[in-house]
């Protein structure tokens, strides 16, 4: 039995990793075997050709909007610097611009001529006196570091300038509380100048609480846009969040983004987006919509934080797609290491609203998904049909070292069955060492627990390990149809006392190959099922199956 709560501490969750894969994997080996795996993947990917939609006549049909697309959006295709993932002698993991961030770590220090604490700006951590002029006065115009002691201090905003260090004495000793009076849309902490950016900001050891209990019974948490959260870094270069709990935000924990977000179109990302943020050792719980998002930022480190049991009071009830970790329209390059997510709807989401470029350049080493109703969900809404325009940007996602444990149903999203993973419309994706763990007594309603579906391409799945969903239809499904997916490989596959079908293709798919798959049932009817018989299988071997490969066609050859 795993229980992880909202005092868990997520700088053990590679412990936990670990323990419940059964696996102590040289994170060298793991890193290059998956960076080989994505190659292989996105060999034959071919972008869709991307085609101008800002003429002169529809721009002087709609003057005002066409002035606003212009000020407000840039391309999503700027061909912006890739970063390798880089492993040191000691086996720590990180991006390769990380170099870049801590030498602004050092610029921050060096710029930093005043180092004050709050109180003697007349603050009181007593729970009860307003301390936003406080704040101001030791924040200044920045190039300061402020201490601020235990206590509980009442704002009603407090904004950061360029070039400061906001120490407290740790989570739930220092507690940062937005006042009663302050209104819905208040953000707690953010910084200073949205427009013009800031630079050089780093907050680390306390509680940010945005007291939604001042709120009283409201319906709906949050106003709109970015606003409604615990802390929010809007066009910032060069940030850092450590060692901070977020909790009860009308909207998110922990928003790293743009000072506006933008639906002008797949294609489009938005102006002033964040760029090299370090948010590590976070907790968030409460959240009326994500723990931690981004948007339209790039380069992004995401480490030993976990975010759990959101109150998903953003969105109308039973509709709620309150996720742990979002990484969402227009972000790109985001690194996610040893996190945790728990209880939420989806435990990391990867994607875009449809009117929004995709998320993409995602790499993912180490996830603990527990009782997640989708742990790992990438998607980009509005382009999963046949008549759906094919999705210009969702591409390139690597997962290593993740479990599923017991995703189950959740009153966040009422009809929403569960699942380990589900892919939808992107494109390069390369998961390798996928543990899968479901609850033998639960009743998963004959629903694939892996699902590969709407227009998904070139997808690897490599040493998944699967076990206890006995009540589902399948392990494994690759869904068929006008919006099938395809190009899917399935490779070292082992399912022990799971699904009745280990691995099911679905009609209309041209290519998928599957290899070394073993299955043990007691009661299994076949571990390879397949619509039309296009698929290539190879070191096919079960017990306690009725058949091996259960056939609807007879055409093309497959080999066993």
């Amino acid at each position: 039995m795993v229980t992880i709560d909202r005092k868990h501490d997520p700088a053990k969750n590679a412990e936990w990793i670990s323990r419940l894969t059964g696996e102590s994997l040289n994170i060298f080996e793991l890193v290059q075997e998956t960076n080989e795996l994505f190659k292989e993947a996105s060999e034959d990917y071919k972008p869709l050709s991307v085609k101008n939609n800002t003429s002169i006549s529809s721009f002087f049909s709609n003057l005002s909007a066409g002035f606003r697309r212009i000020i407000q959006t840039k391309s999503a295709f700027d061909h912006a610097k890739k970063f390798d993932t880089v492993v040191d002698k000691n086996g720590n993991v990180f991006p390769q611009w990380l170099e870049v961030l801590n030498e602004e770590y050092k610029n921050l220090l060096k710029e930093i001529n005043r180092e004050v604490h709050i109180e003697d700006f007349g603050a009181l951590g007593d729970g009860k006196t307003d301390c936003t002029d406080a704040f101001k006065m030791a924040l200044g115009k920045g190039r300061v570091k402020v201490h601020i002691p235990e206590g509980v201090f009442l704002v009603k905003e407090i904004r950061l300038p360029s070039f400061t260090y906001l120490l407290g004495a740790g989570k739930g000793k220092t507690i940062i509380k937005l006042h009663d009076s302050a209104p819905k849309s208040r953000r707690l902490m953010t910084n200073k100048h949205h427009r013009t950016g800031n630079r050089n900001v780093y907050v680390k050891g306390m509680t940010l609480d945005w007291n939604v209990e001042r709120l009283g019974s409201v319906e709906k948490t949050s106003t709109w846009g970015n606003h409604s959260s615990c802390l929010l870094y809007a066009n910032v270069k060069y940030g850092w969040v450590k060692d901070v709990e977020a909790i009860n935000p009308g909207l998110h924990c922990f928003d790293i983004s743009s000072p506006l977000y933008n639906y002008y179109g797949d294609g489009y990302r938005a102006r002033g987006g964040s760029e090299f943020i370090w948010l590590d050792n976070l907790n968030g719980h409460g959240f009326g919509d994500d723990g931690i998002t981004t948007h339209h930022s790039d380069n992004i480190f995401i480490s030993n934080c976990h975010m759990c049991d959101p109150s998903g009071k953003t969105h109308k009830e039973g509709f709620s797609n309150s996720n742990g970790i979002e990484i969402d329209d227009g972000s790109r390059n985001v690194w996610l290491l040893n996190n945790s997510s728990a209880r939420c709807f989806g435990g990391v989401e990867i994607k875009a609203h449809h009117n929004s470029s995709a998320a993409s350049n995602v790499v993912i080493i180490g996830h603990l998904s527990v009782n997640d109703n989708r742990s790992y969900n990438f998607r980009h809404i509005g382009h999963h049909k046949e008549n759906d325009p094919e999705s210009k940007t969702a591409i390139n996602i690597l997962a290593a070292n993740i479990i599923s444990y017991k995703p189950v149903h959740t009153d966040l999203y009422a009809n929403s069955s569960p699942r380990a993973m589900v892919v939808s419309a992107y494109k390069n994706v390369a998961v390798n060492h996928f543990t899968v763990i479901g609850d033998p007594s639960y009743d998963y309603g004959g629903e694939p627990a892996i699902a590969l579906q709407y227009r998904s391409r070139n997808v690897i799945l490599k040493n998944v390990k699967i076990s206890g969903f006995t009540s589902a239809e399948s392990d494994i499904k690759v869904f068929g149809g006008s919006n099938h997916a395809d190009h899917i490989k399935i490779r070292n596959m082992i399912s022990r006392h799971s699904a009745p079908k280990a691995i099911h293709i679905g009609k209309g798919v041209e290519k998928a190959a599957i290899e070394k798959v073993y299955a043990e049932a007691v009661n299994g009817q076949a571990v390879v099922e397949l619509a039309e018989n296009k698929a290539f299988l190879n070191d096919i071997d079960s017990n306690g199956f009725k058949q091996v490969l259960l056939k609807h066609s007879t055409e093309n050859q497959t080999t066993v």
